[in-house]
């Protein structure tokens, strides 16, 4: 289930280096994890409730490690380098994409755990964190009284979303409360709310037209309402069918049956093909008489972790957006003009 959140969510899975608003001089990264910079007044003590409990947190965290997928993006926007990560996809040192690693500045590299057999309890152990975050993650309620053991958790929240469903705006508001910055996470996120705003007032034809995120795996996939990927094409005031909508249920997608191939058959499709698999999935038979098809409504974002605009479409992030943003909007455009000769 875990790789189905890659953009490619599939075969093996899902960047410019901007930054979350392109408004702030870059500040040296503190060494050692620590936050860079005084708390804010009032901060701390704070009580984050999550899916599982309440994450007590008294004073500024020392040693922040993320078991959560995308947190280190958050965590670094507020100028505070975790001590260790978790790999996702791309194998990047730190697991931190350029995006990220812009933000580093002369910070350790974080030391990367992997979750593909499960939370390598031991090895988190042995970093000493003083918190742990796992927003966007799988945590379960034994993962977490094991991880509360080591160090106050901060698990998904407790709101009644899937895993892996929290949104970037969540992502980087609970950070900041946990991190004694929630005025600067506050400030992160409207700078990047108003890049959605000014992307919606430039593009009013983006508003009300159907739209979907998909991906050739184990036959037909979709990213449900819920995932941060189709969430990225709401914010542009685009809407998801409501057919999806029941399909998908609660979960942050689902495969679609070669039966209903016809329900593809939106305004705007956003494929994740497999690397070099663009030119397969243009040959599909089943896919060849969609009208998103013949009227070149459709938008192919090929895997390659070395292509930013591919992996910031999976790393939903406040510091990836913009990159998204900057790269999507221009395709949705060609792909929405009426005109099948424009190339999205």
């Amino acid at each position: 289930m875990r790789n189905l959140l890659r953009p490619l969510v599939l075969l093996v899975v899902p960047l410019l280096a901007l930054t979350a608003c392109g408004a702030e001089a870059k500040e040296p990264a503190a060494a050692d994890g620590q936050t860079q910079g005084g708390v804010e007044a009032g901060a701390y003590p704070v009580t984050i409730k999550n899916k599982y409990g309440d994450a007590v947190i008294k004073e500024s965290p020392k040693r922040v490690v993320a078991v959560g997928l995308i947190e280190q993006d958050a965590l670094l926007a507020l100028g505070v380098v975790p001590v260790g990560t978790t790999e996702w996809f791309g194998e990047k040192p730190g697991a931190l994409f350029p995006w990220a690693k812009e933000k580093l500045g002369s910070g350790a590299l974080p030391t990367v755990l992997s979750d593909k057999d499960g939370i390598q309890f031991e090895k988190l152990a042995a970093l000493q964190p003083d918190l742990i975050v796992g927003l966007y993650s799988s945590i379960t309620a034994d993962d977490y009284k094991k991880l509360t053991a080591i160090a106050t958790t901060i698990a998904q929240p407790a709101d009644g979303s899937a895993d892996y469903s929290v949104t970037w705006q969540t992502v980087t508001r609970t950070i900041g409360q946990a991190v004694g910055k929630p005025k600067a996470a506050d400030e992160l996120v409207t700078g990047v709310e108003k890049k959605f705003e000014e992307a919606r007032a430039a593009h009013p034809e983006f508003k009300g037209k159907t739209g979907l995120m998909a991906s050739p795996w184990e036959g037909y996939f979709v990213y449900g309402p819920q995932d941060p990927r189709s969430k990225v094409l709401a914010d542009l005031g685009l809407v998801m069918p409501p057919e999806m909508d029941k399909l998908v249920g609660d979960k942050f997608g689902a495969n679609i049956s070669a039966e209903k191939i016809g329900l593809f058959d939106q305004q705007v499709l956003v494929w994740f093909p497999a690397k070099d698999g663009t030119a397969k999935l243009k040959a599909d038979p089943l896919l060849k008489n969609l009208k998103a098809r013949t009227e070149a409504r459709e938008i192919f974002i090929e895997e390659d972790y070395n292509d930013l605009f591919y992996g910031a479409t999976s790393f939903v992030s406040v510091l990836s957006l913009p990159i998204v943003l900057e790269k999507l909007v221009p395709k949705l455009a060609a792909a929405l003009d009426g005109n099948p000769a424009t190339n999205a």
